[in-house]
């Protein structure tokens, strides 16, 4: 089996996470599947930042763990999770890093969400 390249956020490739002090709600097919205050606005090289969302303010009885994984060398082995409420939109809607690298450690036990495979993403400042 061969080694992950493991890469360290940096110039080249900085990434920050800042707390997002705002009121942030998650909906699907009209459930509330996330309603927080705590999230993190997660900015990576030149892609829009994302927010990652406190696993305990998720309602994972809403959720349906796939099998589907991928890799990221700056954050580590990431992990999906559908919404069946959604149907096929909503397929690996959500990943989650649970045990990512010591770079980005505050995104273990957080969720993020695609805004295309969710109904609204509300943020409320």
């Amino acid at each position: 089996m061969s080694q992950k390249p493991v890469k360290t956020p940096g110039p080249d490739h900085p990434i920050t996470i800042e707390e997002k002090h705002a009121h942030v709600t998650v909906s699907v097919a009209g459930k509330v599947i996330a309603d927080t205050h705590e999230a993190l606005s997660l900015k990576e090289a030149s892609y829009p930042a994302v927010l990652y969302i406190p696993r305990k303010d998720v309602d994972l009885s809403l959720l349906e763990r796939t099998s589907h994984e991928t890799y990221c060398p700056y954050k580590g082995d990431c992990s999906y999770y559908s919404i069946p409420a959604g149907g096929e939109r909503s397929v690996n809607a959500i990943w989650t890093y649970e045990n990512p690298y010591p770079s980005v450690s505050q995104i273990k036990a957080y969720m993020a969400f695609y805004p295309d495979r969710v109904d609204v993403i509300d943020i409320i400042s």
